[in-house]
């Protein structure tokens, strides 16, 4: 229905359907994502002639050539410094401290302490793997079944794209040309949002099954231990306070933000000695190989979605949408079945890329703030991360634990339902995502 409605707005033919087509047998394949958008945009435009194929190389190196994008290989590294330093374990020193004294607190430290990460790193995949090595043994010991500790593992680190600074707002930002600054700005409270979600969806867990105990302990002991674990690792909270009051007082561009943190974190980890020059080589490979997955995916999407706008792709999905129903609340739902099925099969990078062009002018035709649509994109995407086949968080914690993925899919399935409870909040309250942005955003 919503294709054939598609084809006689646009007049769909062979030069569109081919290339998807190749896209979906490539990704199929395992063939690298940035190979298979390049691949579907230059057969896309050589059997439909719009624009010369002399192009595509000024479309790749204009795609990239973005002051905003030096911010990605930055936060990147900053996320490696700080698990090489040990930094992150002051972090879960702090949030296990904070926690200790209630029912499933080291359950509950876990998902802080994925939050705290997520803000400094803005990688999901990052926080999975760190965290989960620190924290799945201990919850195993704690009470917790091995595939809900990974579950839980899996969906707090989630909070990586969706807490700012995030590598996922900076690409959004870039691709529909939205400030990442006021991306970060909303993201806040979402992101808080989704972080809280998880947090009551372990207490409630904990408390139906009875996976973790609590010890009984004073307020005085209680704070006694905080102030334990706050002065043996204060200096780690420099860095995620220099990155937020650096962007969210306007004095650092998130790329200044993201540098700055950098130098800050390998200053820390030279003074505390858990950082050598020999380190150096490691920990730049290691961020370049991330970073070589993301930036392909932009340059090659440029030229994709070039040729899709000319043939008038985006403008005939709005008008084939719009046809079946002019209601806005099923409308915005339809969007977010369409994210989140995207989310369950390919990963976020690909899926903003892709689909912001193309879903941005239906969200503007139902009078959707613009804002909103980045911060309701992006979190539901995030539901992807722990939802089969492609949950890119269940494979990173199966991978480092050697659990099955569909035991801990099947586990990870409260924090699921919690997350798009979050996510239909953002979609119909606006509120949730502009109230700390100034009165023009709103």
């Amino acid at each position: 229905m919503l294709w054939n409605t598609l084809n006689q707005t646009v007049e769909l033919g062979w030069d569109f359907y081919l290339p998807v087509i190749l896209f979906v047998v490539l990704i199929a394949m395992a063939v690298p994502v940035w190979a298979a958008i390049g691949s579907a945009a230059i057969v896309m435009l050589i059997m439909s002639g719009d624009l010369p194929l002399s192009l595509v190389g000024e479309s790749l190196f204009t795609g990239i050539d973005a002051f905003a994008l030096t911010a990605v290989p930055l936060f990147i590294l900053t996320g490696d410094v700080l698990v090489r330093t040990g930094l992150s374990r002051k972090f879960l020193d702090v949030a296990e401290a904070l926690t200790c004294f209630a029912k499933g607190g080291f359950g509950s430290a876990t998902v802080l302490v994925c939050g705290m990460f997520a803000a400094i790193s803005g990688s999901d995949a990052a926080g999975a793997a760190a965290v989960g090595r620190m924290t799945i043994n201990r919850l195993v010991e704690s009470g917790y079944p091995r595939p809900y500790a990974c579950a839980l593992v899996a969906a707090g680190a989630c909070t990586g794209i969706l807490i700012p600074p995030s590598i996922a707002y900076i690409i959004i930002g870039l691709v529909l040309g939205i400030s990442a600054s006021t991306l970060f700005l909303a993201a806040l409270i979402p992101g808080l949002a989704i972080l809280v979600s998880i947090l009551i969806t372990n207490i409630i867990m904990n408390r139906l099954y009875a996976y973790e105990g609590g010890g009984m302990m004073t307020m005085g002991e209680w704070l006694a231990n905080l102030g334990k674990a706050l002065k043996s690792g204060w200096y780690a909270f420099i860095v995620p306070g220099i990155i937020f009051y650096g962007i969210f007082s306007g004095r650092l561009t998130p790329t200044e933000a993201g540098a700055t943190a950098v130098v800050v974190t390998i200053i820390i980890g030279f003074i505390m000695r858990t950082l050598t020059l020999a380190d150096f080589p490691s920990m730049l490979v290691s961020s370049a190989k991330v970073n070589g997955v993301i930036l392909p995916i932009i340059a090659f999407s440029a030229p994709l979605a070039e040729a899709l706008a000319i043939m008038g792709v985006p403008q005939g999905f709005v008008a084939s949408i719009t046809s079946l129903t002019d209601d806005p609340y099923l409308l915005i739902l339809l969007m977010i079945g369409i994210l989140i099925a995207a989310g369950c099969v390919m990963e976020t990078t690909p899926n903003i890329v892709i689909l912001a062009p193309i879903l941005k002018p239906l969200a503007d035709n139902i009078g959707m703030n613009e804002i909103q649509f980045c911060i309701m994109m992006i979190t539901a995407l995030g539901v992807g991360f722990i939802t089969p086949p492609l949950g890119l968080n269940l494979f990173v914690v199966s991978g480092i634990t050697g659990e099955s993925i569909l035991k801990i899919a099947a586990r990870a399935v409260p924090f699921v339902l919690t997350m798009l409870i979050v996510v239909l909040l953002i979609a119909y309250v606006p509120a949730v995502s502009t109230t700390l942005l100034p009165e023009i955003y709103q």
